[in-house]
């Protein structure tokens, strides 16, 4: 049975007026029941539908008017996406796409300027819906990829791009056009992410980046074009057609021409498109862009190297960008920017790490080469870009303050002062402000609690919650929560930090096994961490304890310890690690004979390289998409590992190298399509393993890419190897009672 639209009375209370059965019945039960009498919780109900977590709200948007908030989500656990929207006070939730379009995900949504009405991209529509119910009808057909939707200034028109291109639909006339014509189709067959996109197209680069905006007058289209024709073609042979089908696409290595990337201006009226002069776009990329309301466009820019940075004006009628602002730094690896306008029209609001930590400047755009002016606090970090409220001339930002494992919300004034922390419940959260600057919608998760929309005022104190995801069954467990602890590094004067998950219980004189896992930079944080929570969960209830550390590379604690990880990987990382493992073997209760590791992507490499390097400090460990010769990485990786003709050193350090040092029991995992990490490196590190003679495991997906763990049947079949690798060297039986959560068999 689903769940009904909440009537405005009920809503507030967040009771559903017409429940299903099993919400009466976990309503009815005073107490939550003993963890014995729960049904055993398996791999199976993990990954299976209805989630066990529910499904993350997403996409909050404001009305213009800022009385409602918008977004994606589905209260039923499904991965159907409806349209759904709450006042400014977190009263009458309800759902708004009720009628015809119920099979189709929501994916993309925007107001009209009245604020009467919510355009969105559901399936192969383009649907509008008023938030009075009165309508909800599809007003074009645009194809199950379209994405990025908008409307114009004025109301009148609303874009989306779609084949490469961006198309414009009139409200008037009922029309939709391709306002340009560059879209190339991709190579490849299949859809495999980030390197298999559109030859040439109005889009996002291979790594990010901005796709389009409007002028403040409508007229015109600031738009990123990418061109891939010149790069490298690497196959991925598709083992699952009728015939092996080779399948193409177009992918660099470090050294490689990357693709071609600049900013064009489109004229609405005639689709005319006038591609901006940008210096050597095939090296530079295009974080952002945005105009200011007298319609002056700002560009960011960064080397694909990330050591050079550049802030670049456009004025309305000049298609020369002017210099505003360079920085230059050769030890710099993350393009971690953004930029806006500041609310007066003439200042630009940048994120940058000209200090030790990321904090916000800004800086005059009339005076080009003008020095910047420090907006924030330069003892903790500012994450991500910042929010420009002009009603109330205060710039809005997230930043760990309080701690490197919390992200909070701040307010500082655009002219500067000092900052106010707005939220105050531990954890982590993603603000979205009104437009009247008087509320904000919060995407908020814990250790033990996934991510949830709340609202606020602006000046209050109070989170107001507006979805409830998980069904009763998650609440209903007991979760394991983490303690964040610190200690010395083994080899140089930093402090490493750690968060830690043990079982509920740790019986006296009992040592426990430990899995180190899953692996990867700004790890330690006070946050859900997606599906890997549900087996982190799942591993502590079974008699592991589970450790993350934030190695050389994370954020959080300054540009030295961030930066050292440059043309550095598997090297003073693996020393942290190393030291961690000497922490934890300090503990009473952890058995120093039985430690395992395991990561994916980046995590998967330092597992790896760990067993290879640093033999007999783990028993076991799975390595999941690793990425193990730096040859085969990326032309998005540069930052890290620079180029083969300037830092050839690195690319010496494959895996392979090291094959006949593994010692410990290893399980490979890789998706046989991963887009990211070529399969063929990981059959080459297996071949090098084999011919040394040492025995491993290996566990394919035929059909699973870089996300294996978000693709429900992979993500099952792999995770159940993972256990039962763990299981079976590792031996968490010997430290606690009889399997009670039916894994044994799994």
């Amino acid at each position: 049975m689903e769940r009904r639209s909440v009537c405005a009375r009920c809503a507030a209370r967040m009771r559903w007026c017409q429940p299903p059965a099993w919400l009466v019945i976990a309503l009815v039960v005073a107490m939550p029941l003993d963890a014995a009498e729960l049904p055993p919780l398996t791999l199976d109900r993990l990954f299976a539908t209805p989630s066990l977590t529910g499904v993350t709200p997403s996409r909050p948007l404001w009305s213009p008017d800022s009385r409602y908030v918008a977004f994606t989500w589905n209260d039923q656990g499904l991965p159907r996406r409806g349209l759904w929207i709450a006042s400014r006070d977190g009263s009458g939730l309800r759902r708004l796409d009720t009628g015809a379009a119920t099979s189709a995900s929501v994916r993309d949504i925007a107001w009209a300027p009245d604020s009467t009405t919510i355009t969105s991209l559901r399936g192969d529509g383009l649907w509008s819906t008023s938030i009075d119910n009165e309508h909800d009808i599809k007003l074009a057909v645009v194809g199950e990829g379209a994405s990025d939707l908008s409307i114009s200034p004025d109301g009148g028109k609303a874009a989306y791009l779609s084949g490469g291109d961006l198309w414009v639909y009139d409200f008037d006339s009922r029309n939709a056009i391709a306002a340009t014509d560059v879209g190339i189709p991709r190579l490849s067959s299949l859809a495999l992410g980030r390197y298999s996109r559109p030859e040439r197209e109005i889009g996002p680069g291979i790594w990010g980046g901005p796709t389009y905006a409007w002028s403040p007058d409508g007229r015109t289209i600031a738009v990123h074009y990418v061109d891939r024709r010149e790069m490298r073609k690497v196959p991925f042979p598709d083992y699952l057609a009728a015939e092996t089908d080779p399948n193409e696409v177009r992918r660099g290595y470090p050294g490689d021409a990357n693709e071609l990337r600049t900013v064009g201006l489109l004229n609405v009226a005639d689709r005319n498109l006038r591609l901006l002069e940008l210096s050597d776009p095939a090296a530079n990329q295009v974080v952002g862009f945005a105009w200011s309301p007298s319609g002056t466009l700002l560009l960011d820019v960064a080397s694909d190297t990330a050591v050079d940075r550049w802030l670049y004006t456009v004025e309305p009628g000049d298609e020369t960008p002017q210099q505003i602002w360079h920085s230059h730094r050769d030890s710099r690896i993350y393009t971690t920017f953004a930029a806006a306008w500041h609310p007066d029209g003439k200042q630009i609001v940048f994120l940058s790490d000209m200090g030790d930590r990321y904090s916000l400047y800004s800086i005059d755009a009339t005076v080009p080469g003008g020095a910047p002016k420090l907006l924030t606090d330069p003892e903790y970090d500012v994450l991500g870009a910042p929010s420009m409220v002009a009603a109330t001339d205060a710039i809005v930002f997230a930043a760990n303050g309080v701690s490197p494992y919390e992200r909070h919300v701040y307010r500082v004034s655009a002219n500067g002062g000092n900052p106010q922390r707005i939220t105050k419940r531990p954890g982590q959260h993603n603000a979205y402000s009104s437009p009247d600057g008087r509320h904000l919608a919060i995407l908020h998760s814990d250790d033990r609690t996934p991510t949830e929309l709340y609202v606020m005022e602006m000046d209050g104190d109070a989170l107001r919650r507006v979805t409830i995801s998980p069904p009763p069954q998650f609440s209903e467990r007991e979760w394991a929560r983490a303690k964040y602890v610190s200690f010395p590094s083994r080899i140089d004067d930093y402090t490493i930090h750690a968060r830690i998950l043990e079982p509920a219980s740790l019986e006296a004189g009992r040592k426990y096994p430990v899995i180190f896992g899953p692996m990867y930079s700004n790890t330690v944080r006070n946050r859900w961490p997606g599906a890997y929570g549900l087996v982190q969960q799942l591993l502590v209830q079974k008699g592991y304890i589970v450790v993350q550390v934030d190695m050389r590379g994370s954020t959080g604690y300054g540009r030295r310890f961030r930066e050292e990880f440059l043309v550095d990987f598997a090297g003073n990382d693996i020393a942290d690690i190393v030291s961690a493992v000497s922490y934890i073997k300090t503990l009473p209760h952890v058995d120093p004979e039985r430690l395992g590791i395991w990561g994916s992507s980046y995590g998967g490499t330092l597992t790896i390289y760990t067993l290879l390097k640093k033999p007999g400090l783990f028993r076991a460990g799975v390595a999941a998409a690793a990425a193990v010769d730096p040859y085969f990485f990326g032309t998005d990786d540069v930052a890290i590992v620079r180029r083969p003709d300037s830092h050839p050193a690195i690319f010496e350090n494959a895996a392979a190298r090291y094959a006949a040092n593994l010692e410990d029991h290893l399980l490979l995992i890789h998706g046989m399509q991963d887009q990211v990490v070529p399969f063929k490196t990981a059959v080459v590190l297996a071949e090098a393993l084999i011919r040394e003679g040492k025995n491993f495991d290996f566990a394919l997906a035929p059909g699973a890419t870089h996300s294996w763990s978000r693709e429900a049947p992979y993500a099952r079949f792999l995770f159940g190897k993972l256990l039962d690798h763990f299981d079976r060297h590792l031996e968490p039986s010997a430290s606690n009672e009889p399997d009670t959560l039916g894994l044994s068999a799994n």
